[in-house]
């Protein structure tokens, strides 16, 4: 209940706020420490909070209540907690559904219905949602789908925060030149469904994010493979929550790979 109190608290949008400028295709600068939050103490003004709910999906949630989910399902939980924007890519029924809750009032899917590719900027003030497209592959890697996975980027409280999805391919160099930087990187760490472990480990280290995110994990062996790849040049912490809070200042002085533990929003 405390959760659904805090969830309810900052989710009531103060209008008029500004997003500050997050320059995500810039280089990032500046050092300090990664400090874990619990959701119920609130967010600071200048913060974001990222929650892993499960599989693919996370929330990302600003201090004046906006919420973004990325690879929405359908299902975040108990609480009746309604997201300002959803992302899906629809490799499979775990990273979308077709039937989303009407209430939310921007639903961006990651491919483009009418055969081209998916193209999205929503600014919400405080957030701004944008994608770059990548390639995917059948089943058993058969029968490649142009742009049929986004990557989505979320810019918010200056931060670069960016999802790959359901990411099948080693990004071009145009389309990292399209990503820009990113601050914080959701990464999926199957090593199969998705790409093998030294490929995706490679993409992650190209990135140079200053804090990784493990997803799409379905055994701590693929995950334990992760971080055994990464420990050489990141810092791994276990944090054994499913949420932190992360402003600009809070950013690590050497790249973190920060695991969470994936849990409903009741």
């Amino acid at each position: 209940m405390r959760l659904l109190a805090a969830l309810i608290l900052i989710a009531s949008p103060t209008f008029g706020q500004e997003r500050i400028p997050s320059h995500c295709i810039a280089v990032a600068q500046g050092e300090a420490s990664v400090v874990p939050v619990a959701l119920q103490d609130g967010l600071e003004p200048n913060a974001v909070l990222i929650r892993y709910i499960d599989h693919a999906s996370f929330a990302i949630v600003t201090a004046d209540g906006t919420v973004a989910v990325t690879d929405y399902t359908g299902y975040l939980g108990t609480a009746d907690l309604v997201p300002d924007v959803v992302t899906m890519n629809n490799a499979h029924s775990t990273h979308w559904t077709a039937a989303p809750d009407p209430r939310i009032p921007n639903v961006l899917r990651g491919w483009g219905e009418a055969g081209g590719a998916a193209d999205h900027r929503l600014d919400l003030g405080t957030m701004l949602v944008r994608n770059v497209t990548t390639d995917t592959r059948g089943p058993f890697g058969e029968g490649a789908r142009r742009d049929g996975n986004s990557i989505f980027i979320f810019e918010a409280a200056g931060l670069c925060i960016g999802h790959l999805g359901h990411l099948h391919q080693i990004p071009s160099d145009e389309q990292y030149a399209a990503i820009g930087r990113l601050d914080v990187v959701m990464v999926p760490v199957d090593g199969g469904y998705t790409m093998r472990l030294e490929d995706m480990a490679g993409v992650v280290k190209r990135l140079r994010s200053s804090v990784v995110i493990p997803m799409h994990w379905f055994s701590r062996t693929s995950l334990d493979s992760f971080l055994a790849e990464m420990s050489g040049q990141f810092t791994v912490v276990e944090t054994g929550g499913a949420q932190i809070a992360l402003s600009l200042r809070d950013l690590p002085s050497v790249p973190t790979v920060m695991v969470l533990e994936p849990a409903y929003i009741d």
